[in-house]
């Protein structure tokens, strides 16, 4: 476990390194909290930071821009329930959920930032508290992927790990949840509230599988988390049928996602993920139009 994960996190930093020169946005330019200058409003802006005054003056919409904290509590909701266990290309979704989190740790873990991890299973649910430093990320990314699995016919509790964070109340900051997002969609008001304090981030976590079916005959298909097994034949129309009723289950999820204010990163088995953070961070980094240089809350500096 320990060889794994510092070969992980070697793979994390050589490839984040190679992309990300300097001092880079983090995952999310969070808003800060101390007033700073007004600026002309652009599609995509917060506008629940309009400057009313300013606009009224000018006649064109402004928004407040805030200044950033120093230092910045990152909290990771980390969704290890049974269907995360499955995996049909390069690793289980466990794995990859554990990966996201290795590079969250490093894109959060700047001088001075804290990151702490709530951790649920659906029968168990562990809190890590928010500090910093090195060893504590790395005991914290030992103890994620070194989680036991949940028991058969147990299902995931996300609401349940959505509340653990909203209390007690902690500090504002970012609210990382990583997740499969399969299943119904009980979360909303939970993730809702969080972002009433904390700046949100919802990495998604799929299969190919999850959302389509291969044309494999007879299958017998079993669901850990309601411990029910059917015998299905892939014929063309059930095929049709999941995929459609799958991408519509995505898209309720980023229909939600996006009414909670939860930019989504989306990973895949089959896909190269730490491209796709890579991607994830430049054009989050392009949509703000911020200065490289920039530090801050919402920024990540060398540590």
């Amino acid at each position: 476990m320990t060889a794994a994960l510092r070969t992980l996190e070697l793979t994390v930093r050589r490839r984040l390194d190679g992309v990300l020169h300097g001092d880079h946005l983090g995952l999310i330019p969070g808003p800060g909290s101390e007033p700073g200058e007004a600026r002309e409003y652009q599609p995509g802006d917060d506008v629940r930071q309009m400057d009313w005054s300013v606009t009224a003056r000018t006649t064109h919409p402004h928004v407040r821009q805030t200044v950033a904290d120093r230092e910045l509590e990152t909290w990771l909701v980390v969704d290890l329930s049974s269907s995360l266990d499955f995996g049909t290309a390069s690793c289980e979704k466990r794995d990859l959920a554990v990966a996201a989190a290795s590079a969250v740790t490093y894109l959060a873990g700047g001088s001075g930032n804290r990151i702490g991890a709530i951790v649920a299973t659906g029968d168990r649910m562990q809190r890590i508290p928010a500090r910093g430093g090195r060893v504590h990320a790395q005991a914290m990314l030992r103890r994620i992927a070194s989680t036991p699995h949940a028991a058969d016919g147990v299902r995931g509790d996300l609401r349940g790990a959505l509340e653990s964070l909203r209390r007690p109340q902690r500090r504002r900051g970012l609210a990382v949840v990583v997740s499969d997002f399969l299943g119904p969609i009980d979360w909303e008001h939970s993730l809702r509230a969080l972002s009433g304090r904390h700046d949100l981030l919802a990495v998604e976590v799929l299969d190919p599988r999850d959302m389509e079916l291969p044309a494999a005959g007879d299958v017998v298909l079993y669901d850990p988390e309601s411990g029910r097994t059917r015998e299905f034949s892939t014929t063309p129309k059930l095929r049709a049928d999941f995929a459609q009723a799958a991408r519509a289950h995505r898209a309720d999820v980023e229909a939600t996602l996006r009414r909670c204010g939860a930019p989504r990163l989306s990973l895949r088995t089959d896909r190269d993920w730490i491209t796709d953070v890579v991607r994830f961070v430049s054009a989050r980094r392009h949509s703000f139009g911020a200065p490289r240089g920039a530090t801050g809350a919402g920024r990540v500096a060398r540590g």
